[in-house]
């Protein structure tokens, strides 16, 4: 290193410094436990079925990676990619894919992998992100909804006593 540029790095160093001691160095991440997930889409199948309908659900953590998914018996063999795609669009938006319908038809609605109509919610302990359901399968968007949130009803006593 040139001497001239000693004081420049030295001043450089000693300036970022207090910027980097306010970052945590490590940053802890709950998440579902397998158990919890698969609890939550069984009782997501539950009740769809308590409607006469067959689904297919997927259980995301915060990053979108699938944990759980189920197919119902009879259920078209779609729903499980659509149900994923929801539960992913769901965890990395942090809000229901009811809330995106207007969003849909833009440039970032039409990324792959996303889809912006019900059936998928985000899943929250705390208010922080730890994943979302996706569901599909239902006659209506709506009503895929009103199986993820039955679903999650099912756990939510569960995480609020793990937060």
């Amino acid at each position: 290193m040139q001497p001239k540029l000693i004081p420049l790095a030295l001043v450089a160093a000693f300036t970022c410094a207090p910027v980097a001691a306010d970052e945590p160095l490590v940053v802890s991440v709950k998440r579902l436990s397998m158990d919890t997930a698969v609890k939550l889409a069984q009782a997501t199948i539950a009740a769809c079925r308590e409607k006469g309908i067959q689904i297919g659900v997927t259980v995301v953590d915060r990053d979108g990676t699938v944990q759980v998914q189920l197919r119902d018996t009879i259920a078209a063999p779609i729903t499980a990619p659509i149900s994923k795609m929801k539960a992913f669009t769901a965890a990395n938006f942090n809000a229901a894919t009811s809330a995106m319908a207007a969003r849909a038809d833009t440039p970032i609605g039409r990324i792959e992998g996303l889809v912006m109509s019900p059936g998928g919610v985000p899943i929250q302990v705390g208010g922080a992100l730890i994943g979302a359901v996706g569901v599909s399968g239902a006659p209506e968007g709506a009503t895929d909804e009103e199986c993820a949130k039955a679903g999650l009803d099912k756990v939510a006593e569960d995480l609020e006593l793990a937060n």
